[in-house]
């Protein structure tokens, strides 16, 4: 498996290429912006990309979701909570694409691209309807867990008590050695959150 994460945006956001060394299948996380960029990475890679997903819907995830599918075809993947939200024009959600939305997820599906399985894990409580994607030893968990630290939670839809139920139910039960790569910073493992996010004590 190659991992590849592009910084996007103004907020820094990152995104994720992830690709099948075997087959060149690959998915993108969270396309928040310079498309540019993570096209260059792609076509480096000669990488053929399946699917997009969305750890959540806000605006620097997801601004780069409407062009990246119209070059790669890629199938665009959310929870139905956080594209009803879009739809609804919540402040900071968005955009997304003018159909919305091609696959809708929910807690335990799995995505298939060659030899790899990403499995959806639902995360509330940056939105409501966040997301973590597991495949293999690797978490990518958007806006929720990060090194050191959580999610805020004083957005539309935010929920103090939800993120840390959705943390400490949903992530810290993976081995300790799984990887954390956040929708922001540097990537840390399980194993280091437990001993060191404040918020998790």
């Amino acid at each position: 498996m190659v991992i590849k994460k592009i910084v996007t945006g103004v907020y820094q956001a990152n995104c994720y290429v992830i690709m099948d060394k075997n087959t060149n299948e690959a998915i993108v996380i969270d396309p928040g912006g310079n498309v540019d960029d993570i096209v260059r990475v792609i076509d480096s890679l000669k990488a053929k990309v399946k699917y997009i997903l969305l750890t959540h819907g806000h605006s620097d995830h997801t601004s780069g979701v409407a062009e990246l599918k119209s070059i790669t075809k890629a199938v665009v993947c959310i929870s139905k909570t956080d594209e009803d939200l879009i739809a609804k024009g919540a402040e900071l959600f968005g955009p997304l694409i003018e159909e919305g939305a091609d696959k809708l997820l929910k807690d335990g599906d799995i995505i298939t691209i060659s030899n790899l399985k990403i499995k959806c894990i639902d995360t509330p409580g940056h939105s409501p309807g966040g997301m973590s994607f597991l495949i293999n030893n690797s978490a990518f968990t958007g806006d929720t867990l990060f090194e050191g630290s959580i999610g805020r939670t004083d957005l539309t839809g935010g929920n103090f008590n939800a993120i840390i139920n959705s943390i400490k139910s949903k992530l810290l039960c993976l081995d300790d050695e799984t990887i954390v790569y956040p929708g922001h910073g540097s990537y840390t493992t399980i194993g280091n959150e437990k001993l060191y996010n404040s918020f998790l004590t």
